[in-house]
């Protein structure tokens, strides 16, 4: 049976399962679909599943009707579909806190809304790492640990909402654990906008580091190089490996002495560039005398 459109993360994914719940049970054909909707393409909402084009708001609205979407299930699909195709992640919050609404109207688990919590704020993930390690410590302790300034009731605070969301978990002696090792944001659509908040406030202390610290307690290094879309997809790939071999690395050891933050950046700093025919030959010419790439 076909669930609420309010368990759902993904219009996508909603308009799959509609089609493929009214196939089920009868000729239900995919050109149907698409004419009850509206659409002049028999495919058009198959396109759509696929990922290989989106609903705009007006044909958001003729397929909602299509599937029988009223009141409240209406304007949760509308919302799902305007946070996808929202510009930025001010209007992303927008949608998303719509979207809040409706499912804790309904007493709907939003899923990943906890997650979502969690990286609104850098302090949970300093948290999560520090309190296992400093058996038996109070807030106080905790947040005198931290170089970036905190108060004690900001620890509290903290610690308060990993334990009830199971992010840490606490005996009758006060020491805290972690309830997994490892954190991820997987696919859960919604996460997407904290994170990319959190990376911002990480890159903020990273500068303040890099004023504050000694070079024997930081390290930053930087390329500026020129690339192709074939190499930057390569460096990409590396980099992940590189992540989860350092994470494997981190892992292996039972203890640890501090908390550290890594953050792995790689952005264009021009446009594309577009070279002539003519252009292209002469730098090929030129490959064995130039220097590809700067170190700093």
């Amino acid at each position: 049976m076909l669930k609420s459109v309010i368990e759902y993360q993904d219009y996508r994914q909603y308009i799959l399962d509609y089609y493929t719940e009214r196939k089920r049970c009868s000729a239900f054909t995919w050109r149907e679909f698409a004419k009850l909707a509206g659409y002049a393409s028999g495919s058009y909402l198959k396109l759509v599943t696929d990922g290989k084009t989106r609903l705009v708001e007006e044909g958001a609205k003729k397929t909602a009707i299509a599937m029988g979407l009223l009141d409240y299930e209406y304007e949760y699909f509308m919302l799902l579909v305007q946070y996808e195709n929202a510009k930025n992640d001010l209007q992303k919050k927008k949608y998303f806190e719509a979207i809040q609404e409706i499912t804790s109207a309904h007493k709907v688990k939003l899923l990943g809304s906890d997650s979502y919590a969690f990286y609104e704020s850098w302090l949970h993930s300093v948290v999560r790492e520090l309190a296992p390690n400093m058996p038996g410590a109070k807030p106080l302790e905790i947040a005198k640990a931290i170089r970036i300034p905190v108060t004690a009731a900001e620890i509290s605070d903290s610690l308060n909402f990993l334990i009830k969301n199971k992010f840490l978990t606490v005996d009758e002696n006060g020491n805290y654990s972690q309830s997994d090792k490892l954190l991820t944001t997987g696919r859960l659509n919604f996460v997407s906008i904290p994170v990319h908040s959190l990376i911002r406030q990480m890159g903020e202390f990273a500068l303040q580091a890099f004023d504050d610290l000694p070079i024997s307690e930081r390290f930053f290094s930087g390329l500026t190089m020129g690339v192709t879309e074939k190499s930057y997809n390569k460096v990409i790939e590396e980099l992940k490996e590189c992540r989860q071999k350092i994470f494997a690395a981190v892992s292996a050891e039972d203890e640890t002495e501090k908390v550290c933050r890594l953050n792995i950046q790689l952005f264009p700093l021009t446009r594309n560039i577009k070279k002539r025919a003519s252009e292209n030959s002469e730098q090929a010419d030129r490959t064995d005398e130039s220097i590809k790439g700067n170190e700093v």
